[in-house]
């Protein structure tokens, strides 16, 4: 068996414990963020969580960088692997992909392309949004002159930033808010443009098929 066979082998292998690790790294990062009386003993309990789960992501990425022909393509191809590693608060976009996989191992996609798009870019939208509430929040909420005051503020914010509305009465006021910020910008301008884009396609299929019948 040669290296790129391993690496595929490993990646078939590690994609439901990743998916795991990414939820609970997700959880354990919402918990230390929303609940700020947490006791010394689960504060650390939380805490070693978020670093064992970041760990395994670290570990994952070496693993199929070692096992790969070519190490130098794998970070070119893979540099998607490379951000959510490095920024595990975007794992989100990871999570839906490694679920493709997973669906395309068991059987044969049961959804139309475009609907499946649709889907994806909903539920990615979802746990990014949530993650960059939670980001915002944990950054912005003792901040002076804030206006991200409460969890509800934060969700408000990554709602209006994703949907590119940007009403402008809540906003980021730190450097690292306002990253998080450009950063759901960009990634919500990909996303509407994915779910219209697909959505018209359906809409021109169905046309079209409406007309040769």
């Amino acid at each position: 068996m040669d290296r790129q066979q391993r690496r595929q082998e490993w990646e078939r292998a590690s994609e439901s414990y990743l998916l795991a690790a990414s939820l609970l790294f997700l959880t354990s990062y919402a918990v230390q963020v929303l609940v700020p009386d947490l006791s010394p003993g689960w504060r650390t309990f939380w805490a070693l969580v978020t670093v064992v789960t970041w760990s395994l992501f670290v570990a994952d990425y070496l693993a199929r960088l070692l096992l790969s022909d070519d190490r130098r393509r794998f970070v070119r191809t893979r540099w998607l692997d490379l951000i959510v590693t490095v920024l595990p608060l975007l794992r989100p976009l990871r999570v839906v992909e490694m679920h493709d996989r997973m669906q395309r191992r068991r059987d044969h996609p049961r959804l139309a392309l475009e609907a499946r798009v649709m889907a994806y870019a909903g539920l990615t939208s979802l746990l990014l949004g949530f993650a960059a509430s939670l980001a915002v929040y944990h950054d912005e909420r003792h901040a002076p002159g804030t206006t991200v005051r409460t969890f509800g503020d934060a969700v408000w914010w990554a709602c209006t930033t994703l949907t590119t509305t940007g009403y402008g009465d809540v906003t980021p006021i730190t450097p690292r808010g306002r990253v998080t910020g450009a950063v759901l910008m960009l990634v919500g301008v990909a996303l509407v443009g994915a779910v219209v884009g697909s959505f018209s396609s359906w809409l021109l299929r169905r046309f079209r098929q409406e007309g040769e019948t």
